[in-house]
């Protein structure tokens, strides 16, 4: 290795010192060169690629073969997998029986992938596709050896031929979840640049290094651009290849902008996304498994960073299998195998070419306007299959998952792959740099600097917390010297201990109670803390020994304030020659230290909140009455003594009383023979002990204690595993039909309960209108602009501006009866507009003007007819659906009943619930309960429509909805599509949404929004999108759409940034001034003067 790094420093002279001695806007200037214009296809990667051509030189190469592979898991299934109070018992009961051999589990044994076989070659990019269930996120955790040890697996998985036994899979192959977690309180930069920092430069310094050598070797001069690029792909500058990858997922917009969570306003949900991709681009990993990497983002941005990874696959010899929900043809394109994969088998894996032609010959077409990806995952579907059958002169007849195997497996490419399968791997063949056998990419020693300085960073970030303790230290001290005051008590008397004997316990007690914020705190964190362990970015013990270094400091700090406020205002022993001030400060930071340890190790042995919180408050409470001041030692049964030597608090307790009552003030002699001061008799009362090398004995006992508690923390991250997900089985509704189903009694008991027979839906023809009235409104918005205070981070940059402009000039006009459009890149500023337009920004500074069917708007009035739904779906758990929809009815329809009128109202509400939950076919699923995300209850699809239904049932004039189709794929997109159309189509509502490219062709009008919050068009799209795409194809040098293409993905391609700085046309200006523009501003004047309806 030292003779690789100093070749790599001789060949390369002064390149990488250059590199490493740029500026921050340098840095940004050089980035920015090979990516001017995106559509060049990052030449760099050519250049790269030719120098390793023009020497010879081989890259790693990585295959990864699976074959008979099936998964099993043991789960309840039904209404049994629901977390009810009844289910919970017998499970927990059924658990203990089990364990004793008394009872056989009740479990089911769940088939998730069954004997599925194939090959994910080099330089190939492998697309998987599947319905929701399928097994898609089980099998990319099987390629890169992440599955749980608690699920059965059969069959083996090999890279280059070897069992993943014999290297480190984790760092071989990166696994992208599709889960995004973060640490909200870093920015952009900072989250890549420490994943970059942990992971390394593995392979890559030493394969630039034998690049370089050989180009000496034959006098070939690399062009210094070039040899910066390579660098860039490199360790020397981790700064460097994190605004690279920032560049390429169009990131560095918002660099230095926090991530943010659900207590800080940060990055968008896409750009979210991409940090999560981001993470592992800036790591040396030379085959990547991505699960829904495009879940929230935009089809230009999906498309753009999956060409990214095809010209890495393709130019560096990598190995990829993506997985993607809803991919557009264009995006489609990209890749060159397929995997189909559908009730956990896989139909077809092979060439893309070659996919329509299996389906055809199994009497399945694709129609002209029907992606093929839309279409490969509903072919399979009992519901949808039939709609595909193209020969007309047979009848059709269902063709079922084990058949379409059967047929492939018969089918030319079938039968090469297993051909292919049977040749074993030439293990000589496998590049030294292919399989990696190191555990982490840096030494142990930088992994410790890295998380050290982030703790310090998270620490900073999270100031307010330290802050708001010490606040709260110090008050609650002020109280205790205030209540335990010098006149409470008289030193030296037994009938004055008691003051002194509370305000002790008191302190303790605060010490105990304050600690439990570290339990919240840690269970927090886990979740980032998980997910980077199982990519061997760091071990267990990095990431928790700075937390407990770090808490030292602080709890000195807080031990000091509160000593410092309480000691002498009490009236605590002054004498100095025993230094018994300090010997109190000791103790209550000993006890603080012990207690936050543990508290911490409780946090990750629960994993959970509601588990650590449980479990901490028992802990809590135990010890406390263990620590021998509520209860004393002798009144405490014997066969419960052992819990007051365990309890912690004990030691504690011991040493402050040890350290006041053995002071010489409290020396006056009782005249007892076995008590010989009043300090002893009052220690001996309490059970305590009596001797002062005990306050020694109590205080190393504390902080061994802590040590102990540390070490056990540091054991559990080490060992324990992420809390799994167990989501119940719910029966599709759209396969299934459902039998007769009872609505729940009405609240007052007066109406009858109601028998409901449910068939299948989509077939249905809807009435117009529906049982409860709606008044029809217009909102009409003129040069809408936001502002928000300038981020603190882009201050430090050097950017000037005070406020931050996340819309500008923005205007529009909604008539009742129009479904509405927003559309745009990640970032362009959709969910800004809606939240703007709705009243739901309490924050920034807002400009322009707003008004409803003439008025101006008052958000009082406004928010009594119109809904809004969220991206992110909320509801309570623990509730059923038809519950919710009747919770949301109660509290929002209609307040101003007569009490004579009520029982009708009420029945007309639940009829007018029927008619929703028919509306959003949810009807099947009433009596279903909701869930938590990801872990039970309903699908994402499932939990999408009922967010739409629960705001139909405030029965809104104008409702907004939030990307109602993101995270869902095509089959589950076009369900929800559908229930907005047959609302739309009811109700004649308006209704104002971010939409993903598949659902354009279901709009009315469309707003497309770019970066920077500015409208480039607003208007009618026409049969096809017809109408947008003349408009655009109408400014000089757009290319004109290809036949196919989609045209929401061409729109946001030909109006991205690099077309706008290569065509120099500002689309913004070029619909300012066009005839839309004006339209869109008569609309407006006409809607603002007049009560429109």
């Amino acid at each position: 290795m030292c003779m690789m790094e100093e070749s790599l420093k001789e060949v390369t002279g002064m390149v990488l010192d250059e590199v490493a001695r740029l500026g921050t806007e340098d840095k940004k200037q050089f980035m920015e060169s090979p990516y001017k214009i995106v559509e060049e296809d990052y030449d760099y990667l050519r250049r790269l690629r030719k120098r390793v051509d023009r020497v010879g030189m081989e890259l790693p190469r990585i295959e990864i073969r699976f074959q008979n592979l099936s998964v099993k898991g043991e789960a309840y299934v039904g209404s049994r997998a629901l977390p009810t109070l009844l289910n919970t018992t017998l499970n927990a009961v059924e658990g203990v029986a089990q364990m004793a051999g008394l009872s056989p589990s009740k479990k089911r044994t769940v088939n998730i992938l069954q004997d599925v076989k194939g090959i994910a070659k080099p330089s190939r990019m492998s697309l998987l596709l599947g319905p929701p269930g399928s097994g898609k996120t089980t099998l990319l955790k099987a390629l890169a050896g992440r599955l749980d040890n608690d699920i059965q697996v059969t069959g083996k998985v090999t890279y280059c031929g070897h069992e993943l036994s014999e290297f480190v899979p984790q760092k071989t192959c990166a696994y992208i979840s599709k889960h995004e977690l973060h640490y909200g309180q870093m920015t952009v930069r900072e989250t890549l640049y420490f994943s970059g920092r942990c992971m390394g430069a593995g392979t890559r310094d030493r394969i630039l290094s034998e690049l370089l050598r050989r180009e000496k070797e034959a006098d070939i001069k690399p062009n210094p651009r070039t040899s910066k690029e390579a660098a860039a792909m490199t360790f020397q500058d981790t700064s460097l290849i994190t605004d690279n990858i920032l560049k390429i997922l169009k990131l560095d917009s918002c660099a230095d902008t926090m991530v943010g969570d659900d207590m800080i306003r940060g990055i968008s949900g896409g750009e979210k996304k991409r940090v999560t991709t981001g993470e592992i681009l800036v790591g040396p990993t030379r085959a990547f498994v991505m699960d829904e990497i495009s879940t929230g983002l935009d089809s230009s941005t999906t498309y753009q960073i999956v060409k990214f990874m095809r010209k890495m696959v393709h130019l560096l010899d990598m190995t990829s299998v993506i997985s993607l929900l809803q991919p557009t043809p264009e995006t489609f394109e990209l890749f060159d195998d397929i995997i189909l994969l559908s009730e956990g088998q896989i139909v077809y894996q092979g060439p893309r070419d070659n996919v329509l032609e299996f389906f055809e010959r199994m009497g399945f077409k694709c129609p002209e306007r029907k992606g093929v990806a839309d279409f490969l995952q509903e072919v399979t579907s009992k519901k949808d299959q039939e709609r595909y059958w193209f020969r007309k002169n047979q009848p059709y007849k269902y063709v079922s998952v084990p058949q379409f195997v059967r047929a492939f497996n018969s089918f030319h490419i079938g039968l090469q792959l297993s051909e292919h399968l049977k040749v074993p791997y030439d293990k000589s063949r496998v590049h030294p740099d292919a399989l990696v056998s190191e555990k982490y990419g840096i030494s142990n020693w930088e992994l410790f600097k890295a998380c050290f300085s982030r703790e310090w960073l998270l620490m900073k970030r999270n100031s307010i917390v330290s802050i708001f303790k010490i606040i709260q230290i110090t008050i609650i001290a002020i109280i205790a010297f205030t209540t335990f005051s010098k006149t409470g008590g008289k030193a030296g008397q037994k009938n004055g201990a008691a003051n002194f004997w509370g305000a002790l316990f008191f302190g303790l007690t605060n010490f105990i109670i304050n600690a439990m914020i570290e339990l919240t705190m840690t269970v927090f964190r886990l979740p980032v803390f998980f997910k980077q362990r199982s990519s061997m970015q760091y071990p267990a013990w990095a990431f928790g020994l700075p937390i407990c270094l770090f808490s030292i400091p602080v709890s000195l700090i807080e031990s000091g304030i509160w000593v410092t406020l309480t000691y002498y205002s009490i009236g605590f022993a002054p004498a100095a020659s025993r230094q018994v001030f300090f010997k109190q400060l000791l103790a209550f930071f000993s006890t603080y230290q012990m207690t936050l340890s543990l508290y911490r190790f409780i946090a990750v042995v629960g994993r959970k909140l509601l588990v650590a919180n449980i479990l901490g408050f028992l802990t809590m409470v135990t010890v406390i009455v263990l620590g021998g001041f509520i209860i004393t030692k002798d009144d405490i049964e014997l066969w419960m003594r052992w819990g007051y030597y365990l309890s912690p608090i004990m030691y504690g307790q011991n040493a402050i009383s040890i350290n006041e009552f053995l002071d010489n003030r409290w020396g006056n002699l009782t005249g007892s023979p076995h008590e010989s001061t009043v300090g002893k008799s009052l220690l001996k009362e309490r059970g305590f002990f009596t001797d002062e090398y005990w306050y020694w004995i109590c205080v190393g006992v504390l902080l061994g204690l802590s040590l102990i508690f540390n070490f056990l923390f540091l054991a559990a991250l080490e060992f324990l595993n992420a809390p799994a997900d167990s989501k119940a089985m719910i029966a599709d509704d759209d396969t299934e039909n459902v039998s007769t189903r009872k609505l729940p009694p009405s609240s007052e008991g007066k109406i009858s309960q109601r028998e409901y027979k449910h068939s299948k839906i989509p077939n249905k023809q809807y009435k117009k209108g529906m049982v409860l009235p709606f008044q029809p409104i217009s909102l009409a918005f003129n040069n809408v602009n936001y502002y928000v205070d300038m981020p603190v981070e882009m201050r430090k940059q050097g950017t000037e501006k005070h406020r931050l402009q996340l819309l500008k000039d923005v205007s529009g006009a909604f008539r009742p009866g129009t479904l509405t459009g927003l559309v745009g890149v990640s970032g362009a500023g959709k969910t800004t507009l809606l939240d703007v337009l709705a009243g739901r920004k309490i924050k920034g500074y807002i400009e322009g003007s707003i008004s409803i069917s003439g008025y101006p708007k008052n958000q009082v009035t406004f928010a009594r007819v119109s809904g809004y739904c969220e991206q992110i779906d909320i509801h309570l758990p623990f509730v059923t659906v038809y519950e919710s929809l009747l919770y949301s009815a109660s509290m929002r329809l209609a307040a101003d009943v007569k009490k004579e009128t009520r029982k009708a109202y009420h029945l007309f509400t639940i009829m007018f619930i029927d008619e929703v939950m028919e509306l959003v076919e949810l009807q099947p699923l009433m009596n279903a309960l909701v869930g938590l995300p990801r872990i039970d209850g309903l699908s994402t699809e499932q939990r999408k429509r009922l967010t739409i239904a629960v705001e139909l049932v405030a029965n809104p004039s104008i409702i907004f909805m939030d990307e109602p189709t993101s995270g869902l794929d095509a089959r589950a997109a076009a369900i929800v599509m559908r229930a907005i159309r047959h609302m739309w189509w009811i109700q004649d509502e308006q209704l104002s949404a971010p939409f993903t490219n598949q659902a354009l062709t279901s709009l009315k009008l469309l707003m497309k929004y770019m970066l920077g919050g500015q409208v480039i068009y607003a208007g009618p799209l026409g049969r096809n999108s017809h109408k947008l795409v003349q408009y655009f194809e109408a400014v000089p040098g757009v290319p004109r759409i290809k036949q196919g293409s989609n045209p929401a993905t061409w729109m946001l391609e030909i109006s991205s940034e690099a077309i706008e700085a290569q065509l120099q046309v500002d689309f913004a200006e070029v619909y300012a001034t066009s005839e839309l523009y004006r339209l869109v501003v008569s609309k407006f004047q006409f809607l603002s003067q007049s009560a429109y309806l």
